[in-house]
């Protein structure tokens, strides 16, 4: 599987990509707005290049549990400076975390070069037509209700088949719409409308997504579900946490891992993609 646009190419046969966070956001539920200042946003998008980056993932709003919507005004001033600025220095995909179309619409223009929708084309019915206009790559994600009310308490009859109809519905949207089936990227949406046993069994059934034949993105990085298993810890203390949902992942399918911690889980990728693509002699 081999995902190419522009001047980009990502084989998925070769490896296990890795996303770096970039949240310009003052209340991020992870790095606590650390990177909300635009020059320290800056710096930390050429750090995670240094460490082994291969996409970053610039986001303008918290779509933490709880958190309200902010307007596309405030999401495109927060974020399209920060993007304009690494574009010209930085030879990875620059990835837009928003499901606002006119965010995506501004975000492209400045130098990005995918869409990462938590809504999967839901929330926004301008951004298939932007996507597709772009002809970039989109990841559909999966969420149950909205950042500020998909965790009261989500309920499945059968999460797994739930979540990958939703994707078949957002796959069947884009394509509609003209985007390529070849630029669609999936994610099951860790922490988006689900419980703690519920990102426990996404992570343990990851495989099933391969059903879908598209490549598959998961974001455990430092999730609430990780601290509850670590004795209720905070983000801060998550990293050995995050390392092991993300070899596991990896080994369940996994292409893509989202995360903040881009050194440490690039040699955690290095370590899982070695064990689970060794030919048995």
């Amino acid at each position: 599987m081999k995902l190419s646009w522009s001047n980009f190419s990502l084989d998925f046969s070769k490896k296990t990509y890795i996303m770096g966070i970039l949240n310009v956001t003052p209340d991020s539920f992870s790095d606590g707005g650390i990177h909300f200042d635009k020059s320290i946003a800056i710096k930390r998008a050429y750090e995670m290049v240094e460490e082994g980056a291969d996409i970053i993932d610039v986001g303008g709003e918290s779509t933490r549990p709880g958190s309200e919507s902010v307007p596309a005004e405030e999401e495109i001033a927060r974020t399209i400076p920060v993007i304009e600025a690494i574009a010209k220095n930085i030879n990875v995909p620059i990835s837009i975390d928003t499901y606002k179309a006119e965010v995506a619409k501004r975000a492209l223009d400045a130098g990005a070069s995918m869409v990462n929708d938590i809504s999967a084309l839901r929330f926004d019915r301008d951004m298939p037509r932007v996507v597709s206009g772009y002809k970039v790559p989109v990841i559909l994600m999966h969420i149950k209700g909205t950042p500020k009310n998909m965790q009261a308490n989500p309920t499945y009859e059968a999460l797994i088949p739930e979540i990958m109809d939703y994707l078949r519905m957002s796959i069947r949207l884009a394509v509609k719409f003209g985007i390529a089936e070849d630029r669609i990227l999936i994610d099951p949406g860790i922490g988006f409308g689900k419980t703690f046993g519920h990102n426990l069994e996404i992570i343990k059934n990851l495989s099933e997504f391969t059903l879908l034949e598209k490549p598959i993105l998961i974001g455990p990085s430092r999730k609430a579900f990780i601290g509850k298993i670590l004795g209720d810890v905070p983000p801060s203390e998550r990293l050995e946490g995050t390392a092991a949902a993300v070899a596991i992942s990896i080994f369940n399918g996994a292409n893509i891992i989202r995360v903040h911690d881009v050194k440490e889980m690039k040699k955690v990728a290095m370590v899982s993609d070695a064990i689970k693509r060794v030919k048995v002699s």
